[in-house]
């Protein structure tokens, strides 16, 4: 089983904080969950002291292993079959085992809202990666279960309305994954005043748009025994076989080894599936189809409400409830971003190249205090994220740079590689823009693959802004910047960072040196006065100049900025 053994449950209309802590003390409940009461006094003792520590002393260490891609659907299929399918209790909370205790100080509370099938274990590929730096608990439903949406909602109020009585200034990030979102939706509008990150994945909130709503009393005359085998219900249910089976096999494998794999897999999986046969039953689908009916409803008629922080994650190729128009009313939210994952199915968490750590990482979106601080509140990128953006996404570009590192020992000599450079902060690297500034990757390549260590590269605010439209609606170039130390570009972040003893890299020709014009290659554009520096010698940071050659040379600028000015082709009037 993958479920601890301990729940966490109090009924319906108590808010009394010492009864419930006095029951967490009698049944053995989790220790965390109790010790959350005392999360402010921990989170104000170990503030002074987590501001002067590097990432790697905050717990989470440098390239360390997230235990992404160890667990697959197959894995969450078997925790489906073992679950108990009528075991006569409400819903209630569990927190997965896997999990384990986070690693980052002062963690903030994770609650996920389950889809459909209402099992509460659509999480189980994130679950070590997430626990590392949350305290996770997820919610489950009987499949037999009965609740109402309004009940539903009732026990996810309660207990977020009692999570935040213990710590006021703990933010509580809510995952909510189709019927999820409705609740999480409702959840959030419900209760304004409350720090709450939503994590929308595919809401069901465009469910009366969707074929099934008219099939709906076409379903309710069937014999509630009748399996259901409507294809496009069954892959939005339970996701694609065949996809699922794809899972399990890597690259390596001859194409003998790699059928026969697929083989294997895929005939484990429709075991496992035809094993979940209650959750696929007529009468149990009809009734789940009737929750998202009603709770779509509800969370649409509070949309308007709602004023937490929201991140839209929607799929490409959506099995039932359409793209484009269907979110059209997150637009109206004040706090709203869309990453839209053109390629992925509706069953988003269970796509085996889709990290939602990484995601929240990228869109900035971690935070352990009401306010998300750039400089403390990161997180180093772990292996898996290491192995998929630089070393699998910009490969190609790496292979096309050839990019190859110089330092300089102390007594003079020039050495390949990073043995000349400091093992320890605060360090500042001061360099040249090249063209389209394509050394970056390589530069905090280079410094994880030798040193591992992590170095901050003050960025353009533009990078880290919304107004992108369409360009930031797909997870891309711009949240991989984050995911790997990029930060906006200010006095106080570099301070902070300096304060830590970081590696710091500042271009102080910003974006008119790396948007240079034609015949201004290796041209410094440097403020007379760079004030970095004394801020460098209150810190005692060693300073290191750098310098790149080779882009400027074998990219050639057709037209500039001089050339749009004067072209009466590209003139604007």
């Amino acid at each position: 089983m993958f479920i601890a053994p301990h729940t966490i449950l109090h009924p319906f209309g108590v808010n009394l904080v010492g009864q419930y802590l006095r029951r967490h003390t009698r049944f053995g409940f989790r220790a965390s969950s109790a010790e959350s009461v005392n999360w402010d006094k921990k989170q104000e003792s170990s503030k002074r002291g987590r501001k002067n520590k590097a990432p790697a002393e905050t717990g989470l260490e440098v390239l360390c292993d997230d235990g992404f891609g160890s667990v697959t659907v197959k894995d969450y299929l078997e925790a489906v079959r073992d679950m108990p399918k009528d075991d006569g209790g409400p819903p209630r909370w569990f927190s997965p085992v896997e999990c384990g205790r986070p690693v980052v100080d002062n963690t903030p509370l994770l609650l996920f809202l389950p889809g459909t099938d209402g099992v509460g274990m659509e999480l189980i590929l994130h679950h070590k990666s997430l626990g590392m730096v949350f305290e996770v608990r997820c919610l489950h439903i009987a499949v037999s279960d009965r609740t109402p949406f309004g009940g539903l909602l009732q026990i996810v109020e309660e207990h977020i309305k009692y999570e935040h009585a213990l710590s006021p200034n703990r933010p509580i990030f809510v995952i909510g994954d189709s019927l999820g979102g409705c609740l999480a939706i409702s959840a959030a509008a419900c209760n304004p005043k409350i720090d709450l990150v939503l994590i929308l994945i595919n809401p069901a909130t465009s469910f009366a748009k969707t074929p099934v709503q008219a099939i709906l009393p076409l379903l309710e005359s069937m014999p509630s025994n009748l399996s259901v085998t409507h294809s496009q219900l069954l892959r939005y249910l339970i996701g694609e076989p065949f996809k699922m089976a794809m899972v399990s096999f890597q690259n390596g494998h001859s194409l003998q080894e790699a059928l026969q794999k697929f083989s294997d897999s895929l005939q484990s999986m429709l075991n496992l599936i035809s094993g979940s046969g209650d959750i696929l039953r007529m009468d149990n689908v009809v009734w789940k189809l009737r929750l998202l009916m009603s709770g779509a409803a509800y969370a649409n008629s509070r949309l308007h409400a709602v004023q937490a922080e929201v991140l839209l994650l929607a799929s490409g190729n959506e099995n039932l409830l359409p793209m484009g128009e269907a979110y059209e009313p997150f637009k109206t939210l004040k706090n709203c971003k869309l990453r839209h994952f053109r390629n992925q199915g509706h069953n988003l968490l269970m796509e085996y190249d889709f990290n939602l750590l990484t995601v929240i990482k990228g869109v900035n979106l971690y935070r352990r205090g009401r306010k998300r601080d750039v400089v403390i509140d990161f997180l180093p990128p772990t292996f898996s994220e290491f192995k998929k953006t630089l070393d699998k996404d910009y490969k190609p570009l790496h292979q096309l740079l050839s990019t190859v590192m110089f330092s300089t020992l102390e007594n003079g000599k020039i050495v390949r590689g990073l043995a000349g450079v400091p093992d320890k902060g605060p360090t500042l690297f001061v360099g040249y823009h090249q063209l389209l500034p394509l050394e970056k990757t390589s530069i905090v390549e280079g410094f994880l693959k030798e040193k591992k260590t992590i170095i901050r590269v003050l960025s353009n605010q533009l990078l880290f802004s919304e107004h992108f439209g369409t360009l930031r609606q797909e997870f891309s170039l711009f949240d991989s910047f984050s995911v790997h130390g990029a930060v906006p570009i200010s006095p106080t972040n570099m301070y902070k960072m300096f304060e830590r003893k970081e590696f710091v890299v500042l271009y102080p020709g910003g974006v008119r040196e790396a948007l240079h014009r034609k015949g201004e290659g290796y041209q410094l554009f440097w403020p007379e006065k760079p004030e970095f520096v004394r801020m460098a010698a209150r810190f005692g940071v060693t300073i290191i100049p750098f310098g790149c050659v080779g882009e400027d040379d074998f990219m050639e600028l057709v037209l500039d900025y001089n050339d749009q000015k004067t072209s009466p082709i590209l003139e604007t009037g």
